[in-house]
């Protein structure tokens, strides 16, 4: 057995039997959930609860990053579309098609990302065309992030029974 054989039968680089895989699962969708529109949720909260400095602070951050979000999808919307749609649609025929393992742990981490970007530029037009601001602009931030939770929570879903039915047919060839 050489050195190369060695590595990869301590280290396996398939991806659904990977931890370092399932890792950055939990990271990508906790922090989906945790920066709702590029602001951390706490300061959402925050704000609830103290209003004054706190809520002046929230709507500065939630103006500045509506205004970007709708800047780039108004500058560059097409081709960011375009562009992701070729790319989750190459993962999604590289992954499924052509059996590749790592392009189906990519495309199952890409779509729904990319769900959740639509959602962020609906929600930052809604926020900017009914100015929302207060109570309003806090109910339609705690939307967004329970419309992402419930994204991510279906996504870690299917990804894990479809990381089971590799594992376990895998195993079968193998075993």
């Amino acid at each position: 057995m050489d050195w190369y054989e060695t590595v990869f039968e301590v280290i396996d680089m398939r991806s659904f039997s990977n931890l370092w895989f399932w890792i950055a699962l939990a990271v990508v969708w906790s922090s989906a959930a945790h920066w709702v529109l590029g602001v951390p949720f706490d300061m959402v909260t925050r704000a609830r609860r103290k209003g004054g400095q706190a809520t002046e602070d929230l709507h500065d951050m939630v103006r500045v990053n509506t205004t970007r979000i709708l800047f780039i999808a108004a500058e560059a919307g097409v081709w960011i579309v375009a562009l992701g749609s070729a790319f989750v649609t190459g993962l999604a025929v590289l992954g499924f098609y052509y059996g590749i393992e790592l392009a189906q742990a990519v495309f199952l981490l890409a779509f729904p990302m990319s769900l959740v970007g639509l959602l962020s530029v609906t929600t930052a037009r809604r926020i900017r065309r009914e100015a929302l601001e207060g109570a309003a602009l806090w109910r339609r931030l705690w939307l967004h992030r329970v419309w992402t939770q419930v994204i991510g929570m279906v996504s870690i879903f299917v990804t894990s029974l479809w990381g089971m039915y590799q594992n376990l047919s895998l195993g079968a060839l193998h075993g």
